[in-house]
């Protein structure tokens, strides 16, 4: 399975998900490059961004332990199988709940960037 592939523009901010292969060299978003994110999966700050779950009656219960204050929050979490993708976008706090499987859960803070954890 692969992981998830999002670009991100270093003067704006704005955060592209790409939808199978990337057939092109780059993409751009106020005239640069976008980058390419790649997922963080150990914290090593006092501000925790790794994913952690549990499993409750067919049930994965995915939490950040993390602030979600106006400047500084966790956006989305986002559960990946071999044949679906998630999207949870949080407001008032950093949980959601998906349907047990196998796969890797994401998590985006606003500063910090992407996190990942295997299920």
């Amino acid at each position: 399975m692969e992981d998830l592939l999002l670009k991100k523009c270093s003067k704006c901010g704005n955060l592209v998900k790409v939808v199978g292969p990337l057939r092109c060299q780059s993409l751009s978003c106020c005239d640069q490059r976008m980058v390419t994110l790649e997922p963080n999966s150990e914290d090593a700050s006092f501000e925790k961004h790794v994913p952690t779950y549990e499993i409750k009656d067919d049930k994965l219960i995915v939490t950040v332990n993390h602030v979600m204050e106006k400047e500084h929050f966790i956006e989305w979490i986002c559960f990946k199988t071999e044949n679906k993708e998630e999207f949870v976008y949080l407001t008032k706090e950093a949980k959601a709940t998906f349907q047990y499987e196998k796969g890797k859960l994401y998590a985006y803070c606003n500063k910090h960037g992407l996190w990942s954890k295997e299920v």
